[in-house]
């Protein structure tokens, strides 16, 4: 009898690849030869284009976010200004930029002398100085007298004494400055304070308005902030040493 032959078998003329490939009981078939087409997703969206909506919304988030937490310190937290004069020069420059104590941080650092504060203008004082024409109604200078203190320099040569007490203002004041070229003497009123630039040659602050409505003083309500650092230029940032311990021998005296 003649075997069928398992291997080297011959295919007859005409018969389709798939056609073998079935008479292989236990192996699957061969694919279709024509790929499935391809469909488009439900969506009607592009690949990918899902990925690119979820990132441009985070960039949004993101975006919005910084922005909240700039404004949330500015109202509350710090907020910035200009020195727009050279009244507090060597301390401050022109056009430095500072941030100083506000909302939050205004009540948790309450105004004490020898702090570089920022204030609106009490009294016209902006009329007469250099600041004019800065588009801006804030001023920058050190509190030298709080209410009840008793503040007077004899003039030039002689120290500006607090409540009696001299004071040593070299750590602040301007290099070849007197601490005062002419003799004054005020006593402080309540809820206010009197206030001195650094530069005493070139700052129109409390001494040049004694005969004002507040006698020079300055409400302690028109107080915005206490400076703590400069931001700008860049290359200076520095904090703010404000100087506390220039008065530490000044003894407190209560308003009349």
């Amino acid at each position: 009898m003649n075997a069928e032959p398992r291997h080297g078998s011959k295919v007859p003329f005409g018969t389709s690849v798939r056609d073998i490939a079935s008479s292989f009981g236990d192996r699957d078939p061969l694919p279709e030869d024509d790929p499935a087409p391809y469909e488009r997703p439900a969506s009607g969206e592009e690949p990918g284009s899902s990925n690119e909506v979820k990132a441009l919304i985070q960039v949004v988030v993101d975006i919005v976010s910084v922005l909240a937490v700039v404004a949330f310190c500015r109202l509350f937290v710090m907020a910035p200004f200009v020195i727009p004069s050279g009244s507090m020069e060597n301390t401050l420059g022109i056009n430095d930029r500072i941030l100083t104590t506000n909302g939050i941080t205004k009540g948790m650092a309450k105004p004490r002398r020898g702090d570089v504060i920022v204030f609106t203008d009490p009294g016209n004082w902006l009329d007469n100085s250099s600041q004019v024409g800065q588009k801006s109604d804030y001023l920058v200078k050190r509190l030298i007298g709080m209410p009840g203190d008793t503040v007077a320099c004899k003039g030039s040569g002689y120290p500006v004494t607090v409540n009696g007490v001299a004071l040593d203002e070299h750590s602040y004041l301007r290099p070849g400055v007197q601490p005062s070229g002419f003799p004054f003497e005020v006593t402080v009123k309540a809820d206010h304070v009197f206030v001195m630039g650094d530069n005493r040659s070139n700052s129109a602050d409390s001494r040049y308005h004694l005969d004002d409505s507040n006698g020079g003083q300055v409400p302690m309500e028109n107080i915005k902030g206490t400076a703590m650092v400069t931001y700008f230029p860049f290359g200076s940032w520095k904090f703010l040493n404000n100087r506390h311990s220039v008065f530490d021998a000044v003894p407190d005296r209560q308003p009349r």
